[in-house]
């Protein structure tokens, strides 16, 4: 990722960036230890993701009562250290398969995940017919079933605060990395929102 950055860019996130792996330590949020320990590690920090939610909890990811006290939990780790937290999570198999991922209710488990959070955004690949709709080439023909898997969409699908940003596309790069990319319309014009398509 870093060759596709300024040389600006890679110091600041040398300096500023802090990674903790959590494969194998079974971090559960919800143990006021662990969240202390936390709270005490990200002090005035600006950004904390966690990657990925079901991995940060021992709860029941169904339960309303159980996703509304983890997020009333990150809520909290936000207060202590003056962070923004950003927790990643995982689209119910349904509306991966409807192609429907670009949906809040889209998310896996209760709904208090999605009601009780003030920002949800998305990832979702690009569909059969998005790859018959769109292109990437001057010769304006469509991305087609072979190469649709280079391509992904991001936006927004809840927002409380702030104005609402447009979708962006992505391809997928040499080690996975996702740089942004125009689309066009197969056989028209530039591009770049779902509606358009």
């Amino acid at each position: 990722m870093g060759r596709h950055l300024s040389e600006v860019a890679r110091e600041a996130i040398a300096e500023n960036l802090t990674i903790e792996p959590i494969l194998g330590k079974r971090l559960n949020i919800m143990d006021e230890a662990q969240l202390a320990a936390i709270v005490d590690q990200c002090a005035n920090t600006r950004l904390i993701v966690l990657d990925t939610l079901s991995r940060i909890h021992t709860l029941d990811e169904n339960s309303n009562g159980d996703m509304a006290r983890l997020v009333t939990t990150l809520e909290y780790l936000a207060a202590q250290t003056g962070a923004a937290v950003l927790f990643l999570h995982h689209v119910n198999k349904n509306s991966t398969r409807e192609g429907q991922a670009d949906q809040q209710q889209a998310a896996r488990g209760a709904s208090a995940l999605i009601d009780n959070v003030r920002w949800c955004g998305y990832v979702a690949r690009m569909t059969e017919e998005e790859a018959q709709h769109w292109s990437d080439r001057s010769d304006l023909r469509p991305i087609g079933e072979e190469r649709r898997g280079y391509f992904v969409r991001s936006g927004t699908s809840k927002q409380n605060y702030d104005e609402p940003q447009p979708e962006r596309w992505y391809c997928r790069h040499e080690g996975g990395v996702l740089l942004p990319v125009d689309l066009f319309k197969a056989g028209g014009k530039k591009g770049g929102r779902r509606d358009e398509a």
